[in-house]
């Protein structure tokens, strides 16, 4: 990789960003597409994202991803938010434009959509119900996602009740809450299960879920990638269902944000999967 004085500059902002595999994945496209460009961590703490934010235009920085804490706080910073933003809450993709403005999206919703058609193309919204586990961030963007899909009925489960009923009432139909210890029974006739929760990532507790009233047609999706291959994913694996990992959602989630930084039209490869997956093991 060649990096000029032209060079267009774009990263994350994150507290911890060290984690973060998208300084991996978006410079292997810069790479893989000739592109005079780098993206790179900043690691910035609550306080000064602010700050941070308002001084991507001066340093003639193209625009950067959000993660960790920064999500929500970076939505109300923004200049301008696009509607799939305002319904999740949140942002985790930040262009600045000509002018200096700060225009942001949430891609989680569109990367959960094409990691499906990638991996389960077969996979079809009208096929029964959906069930989505936990109900922070990521499953915000999930059911918003699940919505524009038209699944007729989404089935939120979460430990804590009183979080998922917060969330059926701000999100609205298909939505219902269905309390932790139903979580079996949910599983029946549906035609997608998702996972949002950290429960089966590393250093955390398995997802402790009987599958036998999960039909054997439905697809398993975990949106977890560290370790890629979570107990929920390998139970589900054994039995029949199709399975879609983390890890090609986490990639499908960055196309936007490149094609407007870098102005190229990203595109998810086995090459660009083995070459992030080699970072995780």
């Amino acid at each position: 990789m060649t990096i000029s004085g032209n060079a267009r500059i774009a990263g994350i902002m994150g507290w911890p960003v060290k984690h973060s595999r998208s300084p991996r994945l978006h410079n292997f496209w810069l790479d893989h597409y000739g592109i005079d460009g780098v993206y790179v961590p900043f690691p910035v703490e609550a306080s000064g994202l602010e700050a941070a934010l308002h001084v991507l235009s001066k340093l003639g920085i193209a625009g950067v991803n959000v993660t960790v804490p920064h999500k929500e706080r970076a939505f109300r910073i923004v200049d301008e938010t696009d509607e799939t933003a305002r319904r999740i809450g949140a942002v985790n993709t930040i262009t600045v434009a000509g002018d200096g403005h700060l225009a942001a999206t949430n891609t989680d919703s569109y990367g959960f959509t094409e990691a499906l058609r990638a991996r389960a193309p077969g996979w079809d919204p009208a096929s029964g119900p959906a069930v989505v586990f936990g109900a922070g961030g990521a499953s915000r963007a999930i059911l918003v996602a699940l919505q524009d899909l038209g699944v007729a009925e989404i089935r939120l489960v979460n430990r804590t009740r009183e979080r998922a009923e917060a969330l059926v009432d701000e999100l609205g139909v298909p939505l219902i809450a269905v309390p932790w210890a139903e979580r079996e029974s949910a599983l029946q006739d549906v035609g997608l299960l998702v996972n949002t929760t950290t429960l089966g990532m590393q250093g955390q507790p398995p997802l402790e879920l009987g599958l036998d009233d999960l039909p054997e047609a439905a697809v398993v999706n975990d949106i977890v990638y560290a370790p890629l291959h979570t107990p929920l994913l390998r139970a589900a694996g054994q039995r029949g269902n199709i399975v879609v990992d983390g890890l090609e959602m986490l990639l499908h989630q960055a196309r936007p944000g490149f094609r407007a930084w870098f102005g190229h039209k990203p595109e998810v490869t086995e090459a660009l999967r083995r070459f992030v997956t080699e970072d995780l093991l």
